[in-house]
């Protein structure tokens, strides 16, 4: 591609003054939410801009459940090329998408639009929280509507997206290798519309008008002030030792050998050995939990009144799956909870302490359905109920 002369900027090593007008409207996690998003989207087999933008839109709304909702209005709002040849695209992927889509009357209820994909409750391609899919959505909004592109085509649009999702607080950015053709052909029209500041062949500058819209900024001290206890949790850093970590297998119990067996052989997680070794013979961690942590956590669960079956149900499907119980990261990731470390822990601790899930003492990987979910039928199979793993002796 032609690139236009760059004008003198920090990309071409010269200060200016990139403050965005506005304030940021992603965190750094949300951010990174953002550029998964568009990732999954430039992902899927789609023959052009027109599906890949609606793709876009979608998908963050049926992010959570896997069906979001559509309007006719919002398909309208789009301005795409050919709307009923990006529908039929996606319906070719197996999305279900009702005919009502196309009545652009204001009156028109909502048509959901379901992505089986997006419906898994393992191995969730985009495993997103309510508050951070709820972000990103109005994140995208926002962004396919600021005054530079809303009337630029779709390829330019989408690339918009794209841009400011990986553009840093200081406006710089890098162009990522998922940068769909098209929207790398339509560069030109953000720079002569103002969305761009400067392009060069790997590099670009978001413009201040939209700098509110980057994605990848730094984390406020706020957020950094969240994640800091997990320093305090950390314990004591680990050396791996082959020889060491033959020698505590052989000290464990039978039972504790099968269920060890069971992580490192597994092949859908895959562990490398180093972690799994970490996982069973570090100590147990200091138990303290931060002030911060506790009310962090409790605006978390006030979002997630089911929360305890689910996590429950999930144990009982990864299992299934695994032949092991999920450890407290992949409990997390497998029902989109984003949330740091020592917070994640506390959820889990709690859900753990209200018999919603159960564990065998510290042993790793152990989690699975506890008293209260087993009331309510949430149980493992008659078939898949060993008995369960112990400590090795001391």
């Amino acid at each position: 591609m032609s690139n236009p002369a760059p004008s003198p900027s920090t990309v071409s090593g010269e200060a200016v003054d990139v403050s965005p007008l506005l304030p940021f409207l992603l965190t750094a996690r949300q951010g990174e939410a953002a550029r998964a998003l568009l990732s999954y989207v430039a992902s899927l087999p789609l023959p052009g801009s027109d599906p890949q933008l609606l793709a876009a839109v979608v998908t963050i709304r049926a992010a959570r459940g896997g069906t979001g909702n559509l309007t006719g209005a919002d398909l309208a709002a789009l301005r795409l090329t050919g709307p009923r040849e990006a529908v039929q695209a996606l319906r070719g992927l197996g999305w279900q998408i009702g005919d009502g889509i196309f009545d652009s009357d204001p009156a028109a209820p909502p048509v959901p639009v379901t992505v089986p994909e997006l419906a898994r409750e393992t191995d969730h391609p985009l495993p997103l929280g309510k508050h951070v899919r709820s972000r990103v959505s109005g994140w995208t909004t926002r962004a396919l509507s600021a005054k530079p592109v809303k009337k630029l085509p779709p390829a330019a649009r989408l690339a918009g997206l794209f841009t400011a999702a990986h553009s840093t607080a200081t406006l710089l950015g890098r162009f990522p290798a998922d940068l769909p053709e098209a929207c790398r052909s339509a560069l030109p029209d953000l720079l002569a519309k103002g969305f761009l500041a400067e392009i060069s062949e790997t590099t670009f500058q978001l413009a201040p008008a939209v700098g509110h819209l980057a994605g990848m900024r730094p984390p406020t001290d706020e957020e950094k002030a969240l994640r800091r206890p997990a320093l305090a949790w950390a314990g004591p850093l680990f050396a791996f030792d082959a020889d060491a970590w033959e020698r505590w297998k052989t000290a464990a119990t039978p039972a504790l050998q099968r269920h060890v067996e069971s992580v490192e052989r597994c092949t859908r997680c895959a562990p490398a050995v180093e972690r799994v070794a970490e996982g069973f013979m570090l100590p147990t961690r200091n138990t303290f939990v931060p002030r911060k942590v506790k009310i962090a956590y409790g605006q978390w669960k006030d979002e997630r009144p089911d929360r305890g079956p689910q996590a429950a149900e999930f144990t009982v499907a990864f299992r299934a799956e695994h032949g092991h119980g999920p450890s407290f990261r992949q409990l997390g990731n497998g029902l989109g909870w984003a949330l740091p470390r020592p917070v994640l822990g506390f959820a889990v601790s709690r859900l753990v302490a209200n018999e919603w899930l159960t564990k065998t003492r510290e042993v790793p990987w152990t989690l699975r359905p506890g008293t209260a979910a087993q009331q309510q039928g949430i149980t493992l199979p008659t078939a898949r109920k060993p008995a369960a793993p112990v400590p090795a002796r001391a």
